[in-house]
């Protein structure tokens, strides 16, 4: 599973960026998607996942609505739209990917296996920031 995130940057507060989670291979509309993110310091945490099976969408409580997941099978990427970015949203921003078939899993239930069990990539650096 190869899976390049991009799209990270210096944005000031109540801004937006958009990621991007590329992956080549594979078909990622077969996959679970999920974003993870760490801050220096701190634990890494899971943002969001979109489902493989059904396009369903589990957010953590600190998004608070400011983030949209989506997914462009042309493309074979998934997206995590950022908007009203705060300084506590800096941090890298990792994704993952879980083949949806190996498991009848929810959204969140596939983003906790990934948590346990992802080999991270580069990620991609977002700073929040006046």
């Amino acid at each position: 599973v190869q899976l390049q995130a991009s799209g990270g940057g210096l944005v000031q507060p109540g801004g937006s960026l958009r990621l991007s989670c590329s992956a080549s291979g594979f078909p990622l509309e077969d996959y679970h998607v999920a974003w993870f993110r760490r801050a220096p310091g701190k634990e890494r945490e899971g943002v969001s996942c979109l489902s493989g099976s059904d396009d369903s969408a589990y957010y953590a409580d600190f998004v608070g609505g400011r983030f949209t997941i989506s997914r462009d099978n042309a493309k074979n990427t998934v997206f995590l739209q950022m908007n009203s970015l705060k300084p506590e949203d800096t941090a890298r921003y990792y994704c993952s990917a879980l083949r949806a078939a190996d498991a009848d899993r929810t959204a969140l239930q596939a983003l906790d296996v990934m948590h346990e069990h992802s080999q991270w990539g580069q990620g991609t650096q977002v700073t929040v920031s006046s």
